[in-house]
């Protein structure tokens, strides 16, 4: 039996390493030039990857001084990459936390008619203070309520992508009929937290719905993933609990009476690419000599909802005990447990763990061989 596999490009800076920026043959390249990200999003298409993918930060991290951040707004981004690109997807992020329903559905509903029904959304519930702070909260809603919320988010923005009829728009120049209102209707959402009037102001976009991605692998990720996603970012160490989560979360999809073939499972992998084994691992282990501590230190410190762990030395093995438990954690509880997970099994010092994290972000780090042209 043939099985199609699905490959989408995670464009990150200038690479995934955090220390990559710093290696002699990276590029100079500005984040902020959109002539690199159009190269990268030009290469994959010729490569028949399925999407490229933009994340989003809300806050500019302390790591600056030290790694390269600071890029372009995703969706924007996306809007000029579909104007360079043909086919190929375009994921981007955007948060439910601090994106109005009614702004967002406008702007997805008009990236999918821009590109032609190649977008997607990236769903996340935003976990920094730091962004928290940088609109007008300073209290970090908990992980339950973050949740909550999405749930009834989805509920309002699928709403308003379908209060427009497909065709609703006539354009009848002869009887000066533009729009038929009957196909037009008003969601009036009152819950909990949203209050939405609608319709949207503008028609339905090409796919419906964007593509509804979702990366959290907790209890509430997972059934929010069951309900919504189409396609799931997943981060695993090893191959048994790969499966586990996939099963469960086909099962939860079949139970919510979803097609469980319609929901992709895309596992991550950090490749260091060279030509032998040997050059790979020597990559990688240059990418890390120019790893910089205190930023894998409050990358770690964030996913653990910014407990201080300066007090641990950098070359002592860890102890489970010197992470708080995974399930006291408010931020990214499903990256949390990961990492408690490799702790606990590996055992490593601070600064092998600083390095495995470096280049992976909760994906799986491997070195890569490429195969030699023929000559």
């Amino acid at each position: 039996m043939s099985r199609q596999l699905h490959l989408n490009v995670f464009i990150h800076g200038r690479g995934h390493h955090e220390a990559g920026w710093r290696h002699p043959r990276a590029g100079r390249t500005a984040l902020t030039d959109i002539a690199h990200l159009a190269e990268i999003a030009q290469i994959a298409e010729r490569g028949t990857f399925d999407s490229v993918f933009l994340a989003d930060h809300l806050a500019l991290g302390s790591e600056i001084e030290h790694a390269a951040r600071g890029g372009l707004e995703p969706l924007t981004a996306l809007a000029a990459l579909s104007q360079v690109t043909t086919h190929i997807g375009l994921i981007g992020t955007a948060s439910s936390s601090y994106t109005e329903p009614y702004n967002l559905a406008r702007q997805f509903a008009s990236l999918d008619h821009i590109s032609g029904g190649r977008v997607g959304w990236n769903i996340v519930t935003s976990w920094l203070r730091a962004a928290s702070a940088n609109f007008g909260d300073n209290d970090l809603l908990g992980h339950d309520e973050r949740y909550g919320r999405a749930f009834e988010y989805l509920d309002v923005v699928t709403k308003l992508w379908d209060s427009w009829a497909d065709d609703a728009r006539v354009d009848d120049v002869e009887s000066g009929r533009y729009v038929d209102t009957s196909q037009v209707t008003r969601i009036a959402h009152d819950g909990e937290h949203y209050r939405v009037a609608g319709p949207l102001n503008i028609p339905r976009p090409p796919q419906g719905y964007p593509l509804l991605v979702q990366a959290g692998s907790s209890e509430h990720g997972r059934r929010f993933a069951a309900r919504y996603a189409e396609a799931v970012f997943t981060a695993h160490l090893e191959k048994a609990t790969a499966i586990e989560f996939a099963t469960d979360l086909k099962t939860r999809a079949k139970d919510l009476g979803r097609d469980p073939d319609h929901v992709l499972i895309l596992p991550g992998i950090s490749p260091a690419v060279a030509s032998t084994e040997a050059e790979a691992e020597a990559l990688w282990d240059e990418l890390n000599a120019l790893t910089v501590p205190e930023v894998g230190l409050g990358h770690l410190s964030a996913r653990f909802g910014g407990v201080d762990l300066s007090h641990l030395d950098l070359d002592s093995r860890l102890s489970p005990d010197d992470l708080p438990d995974p399930a006291t954690v408010q931020a990214a509880q499903s990256r949390a447990e990961l990492i408690h997970r490799l702790v606990s099994q590996q055992r490593p010092t601070l600064r092998e763990l600083l390095h495995q994290l470096a280049g992976a972000a909760g994906t799986t780090s491997r070195r890569a061989r490429r195969s030699r042209s023929p000559t």
